[in-house]
């Protein structure tokens, strides 16, 4: 990690797909209105929400003279640092674009995303894949395959900004303006050595925020996780269980933690996940690792 020029911090991270997942549908509009319902009442409906500021980019970038009625039924826990908002985010773009009749190829997605937030462009490769400069610079990697994964969000929320500043300056970040870290893609396969390989950067200072968030990654381990780390800059912290029985054993375990949400999946695969986008995902189908 080091300092860019535009004094926002060098990256390198590891993005996985997982099967928790949250679901969107779209219904074409006889006018230009973009109207957005949700089943989760904590949820934005205005223009704060990452759905209507892709639609929004989308209309305005390509002048689009149609509406759309847009439906999100939520799961992935909002402010868990899992990249629901992200994931919602490009799959309204691909969605939209062939509701619209909009021709792109996924170069035209990534651009159009990384306007959108640093995690956006993530979601149109899938699978396994190594993030640098802001994060929007993507590679794939060989998938990894975890199958027994349990996600654990505390009740409580982490400002990235917040984290970011908490960041020891002295230790991530050269005074210099270039990058000190130079990821390989030979160096980033680092499925062989799963779980020792996993490490987050964040994980001193938000569980310095955050307390609760220390304590769920514990109670993960202490319940026979192999390996559990935090998710991002958090709130969650995702485990990992040698197989059904020890994850099913610590799912029940930690079910009456007051405030916890606990969410049983695996990782999903880039095949898989393109597959499951369903037809728009035409633009993407032509991506190998």
């Amino acid at each position: 990690m080091g300092r860019r020029p535009d004094n926002y911090h060098e990256l390198s991270t590891v993005f996985q797909t997982v099967t928790l997942h949250d679901e969107l549908s779209f219904i074409l509009s006889d006018d230009e209105k973009l109207n957005l319902t949700s089943n989760a009442h904590d949820v934005p409906l205005d223009e704060s929400n990452l759905i209507l500021r892709a639609a929004r980019l989308l209309c305005e970038r390509f002048r689009v003279r149609k509406g759309a009625k847009i439906h999100l039924t939520k799961r992935i826990p909002a402010g868990g640092g899992l990249g629901g908002g992200s994931s919602n985010a490009a799959v309204t773009l691909l969605a939209l674009a062939l509701l619209w009749d909009i021709e792109l190829e996924r170069e035209d997605f990534v651009e159009l995303g990384k306007r959108i937030g640093a995690d956006v462009p993530f979601f149109f490769t899938g699978g396994t894949a190594l993030g640098t400069g802001l994060g929007t610079e993507i590679t794939a990697l060989e998938d990894v395959r975890v199958d027994h994964l349990l996600v654990v969000t505390p009740c409580v929320r982490v400002s990235t900004a917040e984290a970011y500043k908490s960041l020891n300056a002295r230790a991530l970040t050269l005074t210099e303006s270039a990058a000190i870290l130079s990821v390989s893609r030979a160096t980033a396969q680092f499925h062989d050595s799963l779980p020792e390989a996993l490490h987050n950067d964040f994980e001193p200072v938000v569980f310095g925020l955050e307390p609760e968030i220390a304590r769920a990654k514990e109670s993960l381990m202490k319940r026979g996780a192999l390996a559990a780390l935090l998710s991002g800059s958090g709130s969650s912290v995702f485990g990992i269980f040698e197989n059904a029985e020890a994850k099913l054993l610590a799912q029940e375990s930690l079910k009456n933690e007051p405030g916890w949400q606990i969410f049983s999946c695996a990782t999903l695969a880039r095949e898989e996940y393109l597959m499951a986008l369903g037809e728009c995902a035409g633009p993407l189908i032509e991506l190998r690792p």
